[in-house]
């Protein structure tokens, strides 16, 4: 019997689906990732025979009490596979989730999705966002997973094109500032920054490609 392919990395998605968020929006996020998933770098990143396996995972957070797991655990094997995870992206319809921005809850739910795939070399937790935490535990105070994990973020900007220079408005400054004080952690961790919920799928291929392509730069990310 022919040995199974190990896992080289677990990556759970979390999206926000909060009461800021609207109809519009929502699709946007579902339509994105499954948009950033099919590009041709970040399939051929998902799909490296060099390596292991790449695990994915999907959920949606809101309230402390309301995460819905869109797509349990999926091995990324071959391009089919990869093509049912973004048809179920796409065909995913919103449910009714409270209105609140529950960020712990979030973060500590992503945690224990992770704990479910010990067994891969490394884990990654994305949480996208567009705004702080306002309910439930804080993010900061949320323990660490038992093994090395690296939490990274994505927030979502208003989108409004008033930044100077072209760079971030200060109220997207704002939230990557918080991102990476309380958000973020472990190897590598860091910040990428979506100009709105039309950027979304843009900002979500950069930032795949830098998780799959294990770029090791801890710093936060501007956007020009």
């Amino acid at each position: 019997m022919a040995a199974q392919t190990p896992c080289r990395q677990a990556l759970a998605l979390g999206l926000d689906v909060s009461g800021s968020v609207d109809a519009r929006e929502y699709r946007l996020q579902l339509d994105g990732l499954a948009t950033a998933l099919g590009d041709a770098e970040v399939a051929a990143a998902l799909l490296d025979p060099a390596g292991g396996t790449v695990d994915l995972a999907v959920f949606e957070w809101s309230d402390p009490t309301d995460q819905r797991l869109v797509i349990d655990w999926m091995s990324i094997r071959d391009a089919e596979t990869l093509a049912e995870v973004q048809r179920r992206l796409r065909r995913t319809d919103r449910a009714e989730m409270g209105p609140s921005t529950g960020l712990g809850e979030a973060l500590r739910y992503g945690l224990a999705l992770l704990d479910q795939r010990p067994a891969c070399w490394t884990r990654t937790l994305d949480l996208s966002g567009d705004g702080r935490g306002n309910t439930g535990r804080r993010p900061q105070d949320i323990p660490d997973a038992g093994a090395p994990v690296t939490v990274n973020g994505l927030v979502i900007g208003p989108g409004t094109g008033d930044a100077p220079d072209g760079g971030m408005d200060p109220q997207t400054h704002e939230l990557a500032a918080y991102y990476t004080a309380y958000v973020i952690r472990g190897p590598a961790a860091f910040v990428e920054v979506a100009q709105g919920f039309d950027d979304y799928a843009t900002a979500m291929r950069r930032k795949l490609l830098r998780e799959l392509q294990a770029m090791a730069i801890g710093q936060l990310v501007t956007t020009h």
